[in-house]
């Protein structure tokens, strides 16, 4: 996932203590992970529906002269689902984390945000809808979409506390 991704790590002491118990008594926890990873996906896909980063804030207001010309049915978002950034989400789990991410190569700038500069030219040359315009440099905001927010962490909780019941509930 060259595009974007971003690692946290889950503080939560009874989270952490529920995992080492289904390690223990799972083995390889990687089902649990790929459950954890649709999961998360999920809820990053929720983000660009509501244009909220993971600590429910909203991202920053499209520019008004790029505003009429945007295609799509929202920030971030070209189609409802597929071939955009959203639909690019995806995740790899294996037995102790999960990685959640793309590999669209602008990602990285709507997760943190850039000043983009022409390379060989004087000017950056595109087109708004007050016509065209020739620009020294553009910022594009910081709009983060990846991250663990307070729903990611209580599915998390969720899903291994369910795994782990399921565990013990076999003879």
């Amino acid at each position: 996932m060259s595009g974007a991704t971003l690692e946290t790590t889950i503080d939560d002491k009874l989270v952490l203590k529920a995992f080492g118990a289904l390690r223990r008594a799972m083995g390889d926890t990687t089902p649990v992970m790929r459950a954890i990873g649709v999961g998360l996906v999920e809820g990053t896909h929720q983000r660009f529906e509501s244009a909220t980063d993971p600590q429910g804030q909203p991202w920053a207001a499209l520019n008004p002269d790029y505003a009429p010309t945007k295609r799509g049915p929202g920030i971030l978002r070209e189609s409802a689902m597929r071939g955009g950034l959203m639909g690019s989400i995806t995740f790899r789990a294996s037995p102790g984390s999960v990685e959640v991410g793309t590999n669209k190569i602008y990602a990285a700038v709507h997760q943190f945000g850039a000043t983009i500069q022409p390379r060989e030219a004087s000017h950056l040359v595109f087109r708004l809808a007050s016509g065209v315009v020739h620009a020294r440099s553009v910022t594009i905001p910081a709009r983060p979409f990846l991250g663990v927010s307070k729903a990611d962490e209580q599915t998390i909780a969720e899903t291994i506390t369910d795994a782990l019941d399921r565990r013990m509930a076999k003879p």
